[in-house]
């Protein structure tokens, strides 16, 4: 029951996303990827929110509560699992392992990011500029 919990809000954040990140990059107009910067602020506003709630005042079955956290907002960002695992970790007192979280996660993404790229380049040879 768990797995369709996820699946079904991995499907709703999927397309929750879609649709709010080109809507915000359209309405900005401008060249800075605002539309994945809010969906990103607002993922991980709305994974404190859960967490908050669910750890407190509001539990939830374990089904609805993984629904929600990994299944939607895992759907509308992973960015919010990374900030919640961040701020997790600042809160319980591991402070340099949050900053090392952050440190390694950008290093290491965007140096796979630009390590995919230049497979293919050597594969395939020059392929068109990234947009």
């Amino acid at each position: 029951m768990k797995w369709l919990f996820i699946a079904g809000g991995g499907a709703m954040g999927s397309l929750a996303r879609y649709g709010l990140q080109g809507f915000i990059q359209r309405a900005s107009g401008l060249g800075f990827p605002l539309g994945t910067v809010a969906v990103n602020v607002i993922g991980c506003l709305l994974a404190g929110i859960f967490y908050g709630l669910f750890n407190g005042p509001w539990p939830v079955r374990e089904e609805l509560r993984l629904g929600l956290i990994v299944g939607l907002l895992g759907g509308f960002t992973t960015f919010s699992a990374f900030g919640l695992a961040t701020f997790l970790m600042t809160h319980e007192g591991h402070a340099r392992w949050a900053l090392l979280n952050v440190v390694v996660s950008c290093v290491l993404g965007l140096g796979a990011v630009w390590f995919g790229y230049r497979l293919v380049v050597w594969w395939f040879g020059t392929p068109v500029p990234p947009a």
